[in-house]
């Protein structure tokens, strides 16, 4: 096990009717800044729930932050935060609006030449604008963690940022929010939620027995509760533990004294930022492929993965591996989720090599758990993805 730091300073207000304490975890006499996304909190009751909790102060809306939040959107709200003098920001919304806020945070003390540099250079932001989240799509975790991922149209880039000062203050979460969420962005969110627990997990045996059984109780709640939340997203005991397993699937605890991977996002984020395709189907089109470019240096924790959360108990090592990875191919399809790049686009063909290319231009020579995953090895992997 290695060694480790953890802090996560987000306060978690959990559960019904929690929505109405909102009021009393905003500083007084802040003035806030509430964003959320197309509106859709309009016809569900969360706007007018989230309204009547901030009565008591002073409120600027700004709406139609996208999924994928996108650099130049979040733009025009930094000037109106500079404007109107903002000193709090509520995020409404799933990742997309969290993450945009947290890029707003960020960006709101930058002294530097433009915002785009925090992404740009990877600058890690010490303190930001302070802000909490009312969530109301469980996928990202970002409602308990420091990290964000913007957009930017423009150059067709997708990248990511973090730091201490970019956790939120709180987060509510009431999973009755998630009776009112579409089929596909449910699936979205458990695949989401899965893959980012694989992430933190699929890498290799470290003696860490506490956090693997972490991992694989999160894997095993969502194998269990997707069949019943998209079957009735109203089931509120369902509901409760696909919010609480997407939590606690990104918000720091699972990867603490183990390595980690994340190259699938790094491949993932640039379909996304070429295509647009959804988050979660991108990483369920690089996952499958990358497991098996990775075969050899994966396969003891592929088979453990197999037996303990898949339930795969004869074969070989290799036979057991090799297994769970069909197993999860399976269970994004089971969500309805396609796993091929050409089931999202006929126009594929180049893609492994612009995602080398950048690559290399960031240069990004060494990802994945033993940081040697080079532009070349993710060529291949998307390649296989096709």
């Amino acid at each position: 096990m290695l060694n480790f730091e953890f802090k996560n300073p987000t306060k978690i207000i959990f559960g019904k009717g929690q929505i109405e304490k909102l009021g009393n975890e905003i500083p007084e006499n802040a003035k806030v800044m509430m964003l959320y996304g197309g509106g859709s909190i309009k016809t569900n009751g969360i706007y007018e729930q989230v309204k009547n909790a901030l009565s008591g102060f002073e409120v600027v809306e700004f709406s139609g932050i996208p999924a994928n939040p996108e650099y130049e959107i979040l733009m025009d709200a930094l000037k109106i935060i500079k404007e109107k003098n903002i000193t709090y920001m509520l995020a409404v919304g799933g990742g997309s609006v969290i993450d945009g806020v947290k890029f707003l945070s960020a960006a709101a003390l930058y002294t530097g030449d433009t915002p785009w540099d925090i992404l740009k250079n990877a600058i890690k932001t010490e303190k930001g604008l302070p802000f909490g989240t009312v969530l109301t799509l469980p996928a990202t975790g970002s409602e308990m963690n420091s990290g964000a991922v913007i957009t930017r149209k423009e150059t067709q880039e997708k990248l990511a940022m973090g730091g201490p000062g970019l956790f939120p203050e709180f987060s509510i979460l009431d999973p009755e929010v998630v009776k009112s969420i579409p089929e596909r962005q449910l699936a979205n969110g458990v695949a989401d939620a899965y893959t980012h627990v694989l992430e933190q997990y699929m890498t290799y045996p470290i003696g860490a027995l506490l956090q693997d059984r972490f991992s694989e109780s999160i894997l095993q709640t969502l194998i269990e509760i997707a069949p019943k939340i998209m079957k009735d997203p109203a089931d509120y005991d369902a509901a409760a533990n696909f919010m609480w397993s997407c939590t606690m699937a990104l918000n720091g605890l699972i990867q603490k004294g183990v390595p980690t991977d994340w190259a699938v996002h790094a491949m993932g984020h640039e379909l996304t930022a070429l295509f647009g395709i959804d988050h979660a189907r991108t990483l369920a089109v690089i996952a499958p492929s990358h497991y098996h470019y990775n075969f050899e240096a994966k396969k003891e924790k592929l088979a453990q993965y197999g037996k303990r959360v898949w339930n795969i108990q004869s074969g070989s090592t290799e036979e057991i591996a090799k297994a769970a990875i069909e197993k999860t191919v399976d269970f994004f399809h089971s969500l309805g989720i396609d796993t091929k790049l050409s089931d999202y686009t006929s126009a594929y063909e180049g893609t492994a090599e612009k995602v080398s290319e950048r690559f290399t231009e960031r240069g990004w020579l060494g990802l994945g758990e033993h940081k040697t995953l080079a532009p070349a090895d993710a060529e291949k992997i998307v390649k296989m993805s096709y």
